[in-house]
């Protein structure tokens, strides 16, 4: 196992010979007598701690520490006083050191508190990696757009996310009706408790309350053990009921009373179950309707309907395109281990002219096909589905971009076009910017140097 790099700063040479005969086991230790030799090796090497004393000739350890925090990834950084100076050490811990220790020190203190500190940072680097991912998987980051109807989508998401109200999700089939769960679930404050997903068109009548419910044991044929339903397993979370016009009569009662009084009773059971769950629904159907005609109850429908956000089809925001490419590319061809840079202008030609009956989830399973049997690396015309050529009505040529939410001619235009106009909008803030946009500060700064903003004004 590859060992930390410790970097010990001071100008004594039998403390850094002495410092590097005791931690060399544990650390890979470099030495620097001087400040300013100490920032050579800063510049050339990612060293993980630094240990360094505060009074030096020249540049002292406070400026020091300044300077190496100022790097990325900033090192685990720990200082050392032989006048026992508490302003020192103070001072120390505001500008950003992790510890500070005072000589004559202990060698095995000295150890505990540079493993203490370095266990930290790894801990912290793990949680920020962690929220990095749920950020990249399950929040706004992952709702690709910025046509006007999905920035209204998102704004619609931040504004309900903070907030208890149950929300109705519409859109056909593939739009990411689950997606905008997710996200709903990753901005609240639930977002530690669990998410959990039901979709109902795949229970049958029969066992549609049991699962959502659960059941007592000997409650039916089968049922040889208590069960917990999906609302108890939500408790304290988010429950995600997809394809919510398919429940029945019967467990549209019991439902609209959990709504209400948030208790139930299991299927066979008597005990009242308490919970605390936010409920969002979704649907492919016009809920509406299925009310007028007495197939969903009315008072059910307001009650899912507090918060209800449309998800609009594809063939209606067609602007996106390029950057729904460019994140399936991004993320599928990573995933199936092939090196895929770019998609072809004449595949986005061709993807323009098609209505993509099943939206965004057909878009990217199009483009994993694609990936999969792509000899290139780059997607082109060639590689398209002959169906999707076929009903675009462009197996002979690249097409055109419909005049309607005419199209930028590459992903990597439409991503810097997304990211200038966000500048733009919040005064080159760009905390708010990349708030915006959905993504993390740090995926922002990576874009900024992607396309050469970092200096824009």
């Amino acid at each position: 196992m590859k060992k930390p790099i410790l970097l010990v700063v001071d100008d004594d040479t039998n403390t850094r010979q002495g410092l590097e005969l005791a931690l060399k086991d544990k650390y890979d230790v470099r030495l620097a007598e001087s400040a300013d030799t100490a920032l050579k090796i800063l510049l050339e090497t990612t060293v993980d701690a630094m240990l360094s004393d505060i009074r030096m000739p020249g540049m002292d350890g406070l400026a020091l520490l300044q300077r190496a925090l100022a790097r990325s990834p900033q090192p685990v950084c720990i200082l050392m006083t032989a006048y026992g100076s508490i302003d020192k050490a103070v001072e120390a811990i505001k500008r950003g050191a992790a510890d500070y220790v005072t000589k004559p020190y202990n060698l095995d203190d000295l150890e505990m508190r540079l493993d203490r500190a370095l266990h930290s940072r790894t801990i912290e680097s793990e949680n920020a990696r962690l929220l990095d991912e749920l950020d990249s998987r399950y929040g706004l980051a992952n709702i690709i757009g910025n046509s006007p109807s999905m920035l209204k989508v998102c704004e619609l998401i931040k504004q309900a996310a903070p907030t208890q109200a149950t929300v109705l999700v519409r859109g056909e089939s593939g739009t990411g009706k689950e997606i905008v769960a997710h996200a709903i679930h990753q901005l609240s404050s639930r977002s530690k408790g669990p998410f959990i997903a039901v979709h109902c068109a795949a229970l049958s009548q029969t066992l549609m309350e049991s699962e959502l419910f659960g059941h007592e044991k000997g409650a039916f044929t089968g049922a040889n053990e208590r069960r917990v339903g999906r609302f108890e397993q939500a408790d304290g979370g988010t429950l995600f009921m997809d394809e919510v016009s398919e429940i029945p009569p019967s467990a549209q009662t019991k439902l609209l009373r959990v709504l209400e009084e948030r208790c139930f009773e299991r299927v066979g059971g008597s005990k009242t179950v308490e919970v605390d769950i936010r409920l969002i629904s979704a649907t492919n159907k016009n809920l509406k309707s299925l009310t007028d005609s007495g197939a969903f109850r009315s008072d059910l429908y307001f009650r899912m309907n507090v918060v209800d956000i449309d998800l609009p089809p594809l063939r209606e925001h067609m602007e996106d395109l390029p950057l729904l490419c460019r994140h399936f590319l991004d993320e599928l061809a990573r995933e199936n281990n092939k090196n895929i840079e770019d998609v072809s202008p004449e595949v986005l030609n061709v993807f323009s002219s098609y209505s993509w009956p099943g939206n965004v989830r057909e878009l990217r399973n199009a483009i994993e096909r694609m990936i999969v049997f792509s000899r290139g690396s780059k997607l082109t015309a060639r590689d398209i589905p002959p169906e999707i050529r076929k009903a675009a009505g462009k197996e002979d040529e690249a097409g055109r971009w419909p005049e309607k939410g005419a199209a930028p001619v590459s992903m990597e235009q439409a991503e810097k076009m997304m990211i200038v106009r966000a500048l733009e909008q919040n005064d080159d803030n760009r905390t708010r910017a990349a708030k915006q946009l959905g993504i993390s500060r740090r995926t922002f700064h990576r874009k900024l140097k992607q396309f050469h903003l970092e200096d824009m004004k």
